[in-house]
């Protein structure tokens, strides 16, 4: 393990305890709102800020966009990605697992006849997620396979695509 993931652990460590003790001293400190607002560009593009940054979303020609940007379905994988890299990384640390590289391959099936309308029998979401995790380093394939489940347990954007969340829908007051 080199010293920069040694430092890296260990920062992400500490995040760990800090968040806690706060947490422990009130449990009101484990509630995060996280925000996202947006409006319509050209065509179907989005153009949508979250926090201090703007994120373009578009579709690619066959939907009516000029592929500017990836598209919100691909914006979901990437999500799912990126909270699985997160999550790895919080956990290797925190359970003391070395890791040197993760690599993460995710893919969805969609089946676009529910998106038009075409067929109400199919749903508009994925019909199917795949996700493969690869981890290097120098922990046993025990450590890796007991890291996969703890990520796979308390990855938030996993959740979100595993379980029924609620949603209210609405115009503004």
């Amino acid at each position: 393990m080199t010293s920069t993931q040694t430092a890296r652990d260990t920062a992400l460590a500490g995040i760990v305890d800090a968040t806690a003790d706060a947490v422990a001293q009130d449990a009101g400190n484990a509630r995060a709102l996280f925000r996202a607002t947006g409006h319509g560009g050209d065509g179907v593009r989005s153009e949508i800020r979250i926090g201090n940054h703007e994120v373009v979303v578009d579709e690619p020609p066959a939907l009516g966009g000029e592929n500017a940007a990836p598209n919100p379905v691909e914006f979901a994988l990437a999500s799912l990605l990126s909270c699985q890299v997160v999550t790895y990384r919080f956990y290797a640390a925190k359970l003391g697992i070395p890791v040197d590289d993760i690599q993460v391959d995710v893919e969805g099936d969609l089946d676009v006849r529910g998106f038009f309308g075409l067929d109400d029998d199919v749903r508009p979401g994925f019909g199917a997620v795949r996700l493969v995790v690869d981890l290097k380093g120098p922990a046993s394939e025990e450590d890796y396979q007991r890291l996969r489940e703890t990520v796979d347990a308390h990855c938030p954007v996993l959740d979100l695509f595993r379980n029924e969340t609620p949603v209210t829908t609405g115009a503004p007051a």
